[in-house]
């Protein structure tokens, strides 16, 4: 099992980062805020637009420290990434299945499957929860809707159809999303997804929450040897990282959204957090970054049993675990791809 390290979340707008011995040294204005050994770290993401010294890239490509440059909404700028590893057998396997749309489509419905089947859960687990604050009727309704679309999903070899399902069921998903929201509903009101650039509260924790775990995914698939640029699901497309989306989608709602429901539910985030541009754009405010990685690293520490495996990992380790999966079934050791079937 893969060690779970830690990712470095530089969030000052100013910082340089340079690399001092064995440490990564964070400067604003030619003070020195603080060093942390590289020994100690996986990743290192920052938020700063001052960049980072070729010393410490050339130290991250030699220790396989994934750095990546965010914007201030958390849109990814680029990586700086070592060689990919594993052989290249496998990845020329990934590139022969993303040609054929058919094999495409039976690998992309099963990372469907385990999207629905995730979001379907987080809809029954809130009828059994939050029945008195919630329309029970609509949510079991659609719950029995996302029962028939999995059932239709799974003799689906059309790749076309499974997105058009795929996208019918997240707009019947997001139009139960704002009664999942119990505290805070004025300032967290949730009318839709939109994105690019997010324009609440809501949509601007999603968008960071997705991005991270995008980040997630992108590192763990280059780790097991894929190449996360060249997806199923989402095809090729020059700068997107299409595998990453493919395997974070069985993710989204119980890592992600379950995250940012908890962050407002417990008043984690509040109003305050967040500032207006004259775009329209929310985002939030430095402290408020602070706090929602600090949650969210501390929510990767914590331990759950994976459902294929079978195994006590870290929830850190989730995306570790599925992409080794599909690895595995593209080398042809397992029958099929697993989905992450959250219980």
């Amino acid at each position: 099992m893969k060690k779970l390290l830690n990712t470095l979340f530089v969030t000052t707008p100013d910082a340089y980062l340079f690399l001092d011995g064995g440490n990564v040294g964070i400067r604003v204005d030619q003070q020195v805020l603080g060093k942390v050994p590289l020994l100690n770290l996986e990743a290192i993401v920052t938020f700063g637009r001052s960049g980072a010294s070729p010393a410490l890239m050339h130290e991250c490509l030699q220790d396989e420290i994934a750095l990546s440059f965010l914007a201030p909404t958390g849109r990814l700028l680029g990586r700086v990434i070592g060689p990919t590893n594993g052989n290249v057998t496998l990845r020329k396997t990934q590139y022969r299945i993303s040609e054929s749309i058919l094999q495409s489509a039976l690998i992309a419905r099963n990372f469907i499957i385990g999207k629905i089947y995730n979001q379907r859960w987080l809809l029954e687990r809130a009828t059994r929860d939050h029945q008195l604050v919630i329309d029970v009727e609509k949510f079991k309704a659609v719950s029995s809707q996302f029962k028939l679309v999995l059932k239709q999903l799974m003799t689906c070899d059309d790749l076309e159809t499974l997105r058009g399902i795929e996208g019918n069921a997240a707009s019947q998903y997001y139009s139960l999303f704002d009664q999942l929201i119990l505290q805070q509903k004025s300032a967290f009101k949730f009318h839709g997804r939109n994105r690019r650039p997010p324009l609440d509260n809501t949509n601007a924790l999603l968008s960071f929450a997705y991005t991270l775990l995008g980040h997630d995914v992108a590192a763990v698939l280059e780790t097991v040897g894929l190449d996360a640029y060249v997806g199923f699901m989402h095809r090729d497309r020059p700068g997107r990282l299409s595998l990453a989306l493919d395997l974070m989608e069985e993710l989204r709602g119980i890592y992600a959204d379950r995250f940012v429901l908890r962050l407002i539910n417990k008043k984690i985030v509040t109003a305050k957090d967040f500032e207006k541009k004259e775009n329209g754009a929310v985002l939030m405010n430095e402290q408020a970054r602070k706090n929602f990685l600090n949650e969210w690293q501390q929510r990767k520490q914590e331990e759950i049993v994976h459902p294929f495996l079978g195994e006590k990992i870290a929830w850190g380790l989730v995306p570790y675990c599925q992409a080794l999966l599909l690895a595995r079934y593209l080398r042809g050791d397992l029958d099929d791809y697993p989905p992450f079937f959250w219980k």
